[in-house]
């Protein structure tokens, strides 16, 4: 058995520095606690490892111990819930992705010079919900998850302004494809939709390997959490590959059928650390023997 890993694996930029600011805050010896307003990334081993270090995930703004830290997770937090939180007494971190941080500037800035606003993603994506925090001056803002969606609002908004001016982002871990399509359903309606380039250059990278590795490979494995949007769709794009695919958290998760291929593709989401990546691979190779 031969393990052939992506060209690109291992925590992007963004999710290195937010895990690295909530580390370091729990070395902050005038900090009692560390906090998140939800998970710091969608990956549960990296969850597991910062909860050993005393870092503790909340899903509400209640009263927090004093000199606590509380770290703004990678995907953003809207204006409101920032306005919030540093309303408390508390130290407050952004470790939100410089990504992520651009998109949602750039949907301030276009919402107050009067834009229409489509924001490709998921509607409930952390993401897309701290963007349309930012989003909120816009005369109309919709949240579009595939090409039939972005037609029926572009239609919609049609009916209400034609003339109106627009323009389209993406959330960051969107793929290319996905992305085109729904702009060429936009512009349907709205030819000088103004297209914004929000998707990670680490999205795209991860995306352009995994399509290099599937020409080398009879099946595929790829590494990171299930809850995380950009490890699905470098599963989805295995999946329609057409070859043997299965997304797993862990070694734990790879099935004994896997030993009956003679050269699998080992693949990984940005917020998979490099721990759980060897694991796989010495699981793998330990199998082939």
């Amino acid at each position: 058995m031969n393990v052939i890993k992506a060209d690109v694996l291992g925590f992007c930029m963004g999710v290195r520095r937010a895990v690295e600011l909530a580390i370091a805050e729990t070395e902050n010896p005038g900090v009692k606690q560390v906090f998140t307003l939800g998970p710091l990334v969608h990956n549960p081993a990296v969850l597991s490892d910062l909860k050993k270090r005393g870092v503790k995930v909340i899903d509400e703004l209640s009263p927090l111990f004093p000199h606590s830290s509380l770290v703004i997770r990678a995907h953003g937090i809207s204006p409101e819930i920032e306005l919030a939180l540093r309303g408390n007494d508390l130290r407050i971190v952004d470790a939100t992705c410089p990504k992520v941080k651009a998109s949602q500037l750039k949907a301030k800035e276009l919402a107050s010079a009067g834009y229409s606003l489509f924001l490709a993603g998921e509607a409930h994506h952390a993401e897309i919900e701290s963007i349309l925090g930012y989003a909120k001056p816009a005369p109309f803002c919709t949240v579009t998850g595939s090409a039939d969606e972005a037609r029926n609002a572009a239609e919609g908004l049609y009916k209400l302004n034609s003339s109106a001016k627009t323009a389209l982002l993406a959330q960051t871990t969107i793929s290319q494809e996905e992305y085109k399509n729904i702009g060429d359903e936009i512009k349907k309606y709205f030819p000088n939709l103004e297209i914004i380039m929000s998707i990670c250059t680490a999205t795209k990278e991860r995306q352009q390997a995994l399509r290099k590795l599937l020409d080398k490979v009879d099946a595929v494995i790829v590494a990171g959490g299930k809850e995380s949007a950009n490890t699905l769709r470098l599963f989805k794009i295995a999946q329609e590959s057409g070859k043997p695919a299965v997304l797993v958290e862990n070694a734990e998760g790879i099935g004994e059928g896997f030993v009956k291929y003679k050269n699998i593709g080992l693949a990984a989401g940005a917020s998979t650390p490099d721990s759980v990546i060897e694991e796989i691979e010495n699981l793998l190779v330990s199998r082939g023997k």
